[in-house]
């Protein structure tokens, strides 16, 4: 199964994504890890997007795409992927469609994760909390969720028109919303999707 995990800061789509990752046995690739996990080590990349991501800024969509398709190209992915995070653009669905095109590969389901505003904040407050990301502050988040609203919730038109978004409320308990996301996704019968 080849997914792309969708919905705004604080829906739950990494939690979603682990969980489903391990059921499936497919790596679960989230962008936002993996910018952390460089800012955490010090690396040049790390000290490039440390100020972006504490600003509420985007990480270049060059730069991104870089970083994905490396990764889609690793052995593990073989069989199947969560993409959590990416694409935010149209650039983005660009580069990712050019990029599965080469490899001969497609998306099998996108999953679009929902919730109220105000449990979006609630969550990411919550976050900030336990694990102190300083990229969790209150302005940073509003000026996230802004940019998912304007940039990245109208991509989820483009994969409608494929026919590749299933929708699931995610304000449910962590483990309600997971068995209704395997109950939407073995309901909808795309090849390739196997729960």
């Amino acid at each position: 199964m080849r997914m792309l995990m969708m919905g705004p800061q604080g829906v739950g789509k990494g939690t979603q994504a682990k969980m489903l990752a391990a059921r499936c046995a497919i790596p679960h690739i989230s962008t936002g890890d993996v910018f952390r996990a460089n800012v955490s080590a010090g690396t040049e990349l790390g000290k490039q997007i440390e100020s972006l991501i504490n600003a509420g800024e985007l990480v270049p969509d060059a730069l991104t795409d870089r970083i994905v398709a490396d990764r889609l190209a690793q052995p593990d992915c073989a069989n199947g992927w969560i993409l959590d995070g990416y694409p935010r653009t149209i650039e983005q669905v660009r580069a990712l469609d050019a990029v599965l095109e080469q490899s001969d590969q497609r998306i099998d389901v996108v999953l679009e994760l929902r919730a109220d505003y105000d449990e979006l904040i609630k969550r990411i407050h919550e976050r900030a909390q336990i694990e102190g990301r300083a990229d969790d502050n209150p302005e940073a988040v509003a000026k996230r969720l802004q940019t998912y609203d304007k940039e990245t919730a109208p991509l989820l038109d483009i994969y409608r028109d494929r026919g590749f978004v299933v929708a699931v409320d995610s304000e449910d308990v962590i483990e309600d919303t997971q068995a209704s996301i395997v109950k939407h996704l073995q309901q909808c019968g795309l090849p390739g999707v196997k729960i």
